[in-house]
């Protein structure tokens, strides 16, 4: 699911939660307007079906991280979120290669 699911968010966590192929990307909206419940799952339930996604060139990567830091998502979940859970997905290896 792209984008922050506005005014559906809770409907999107829902399914993301019920079906083991659909993740949830971050694009669309700066962090600084996530809903709280996103958060909250984010950093729980869903820390591995969240994915980064600036939505560039409306909002640059470099604008995106720097309001990243400022969400309350967990440290540990953080490097999920912007690579691991991408590369587990896409089934690359750490060196990005298939």
């Amino acid at each position: 699911m792209a984008h922050p699911s506005f005014p559906w968010q809770d409907e999107a966590l829902s399914v993301c939660l019920h079906k083991p192929q659909v993740y949830i990307d971050l694009s669309g909206w700066s962090p600084r307007y996530f809903p709280p419940q996103l958060i909250q799952y984010a950093n729980t339930l869903l820390k591995h079906k969240v994915l980064f996604g600036s939505d560039y060139p409306l909002i640059p990567p470099d604008r995106w991280l720097a309001d990243f830091e400022q969400t309350a998502i967990r440290p540990e979940v953080r490097p999920l979120i912007l690579k691991e859970n991408a590369i587990k997905l896409l089934g690359l290896d750490a060196s990005g290669q298939s």
